[in-house]
């Protein structure tokens, strides 16, 4: 039981680093920013709060509140599941760690504000003049899309002999 904290200890211990991040610019647009306000920082990029009831792109924002358990619940089974293929691989596959470390980071900042707020707080607004906009989102939605490309990029990239395993 050892070895396995062992492996799993520094994968949490930047998760941990990447949900605080989040939680804390997430509590500064709240406590600076008044819903909806906007505040220009490039002339592509704005911060904004903005409240997500829903998962990406505001799937299910609208469906009545148990859109909130349900995503709750994805995230805790995330959680649970990233963590046990930490213990795994942690130790022998690096950049599938840093990719499930970053996508467990993530869901757990969200799970955060499901949880405490009813919502997912966002606040990064990125668009194109005043005729695009992405939808908003924090940095635990930008953890989960990073850790989304980096395993993307290893499974492209990844030189595995036909039929070997990638497992432990």
């Amino acid at each position: 039981m050892t070895a396995m904290l062992k492996r799993v200890q520094r994968w949490w211990a930047l998760a941990i680093a990447v949900y605080a991040l989040d939680w804390i610019t997430k509590q500064s647009v709240e406590a600076n920013l008044h819903y909806g306000q906007e505040i220009p920082l490039l002339p592509f990029f704005d911060l904004t709060l903005r409240y997500n009831t829903g998962a990406a792109f505001s799937f299910l924002a609208e469906a009545g509140g148990w859109q909130r358990w349900f995503f709750s619940l994805i995230a805790i089974v995330v959680v649970v599941g990233i963590s046990w293929r930490l213990s795994k691989i942690g130790h022998t596959h690096k950049l599938e760690a840093l990719s499930l470390t970053l996508i467990m980071a993530g869901a757990i900042g969200n799970l955060h504000d499901r949880l405490a707020y009813g919502h997912v707080i966002d606040f990064i607004q990125v668009h194109w003049q005043s005729t695009w906009y992405f939808p908003a989102f924090n940095i635990a939605d930008s953890a989960i899309t990073i850790g989304v490309v980096l395993m993307l990029v290893e499974g492209l990239f990844q030189k595995n002999p036909k039929g070997k395993q990638n497992d432990d």
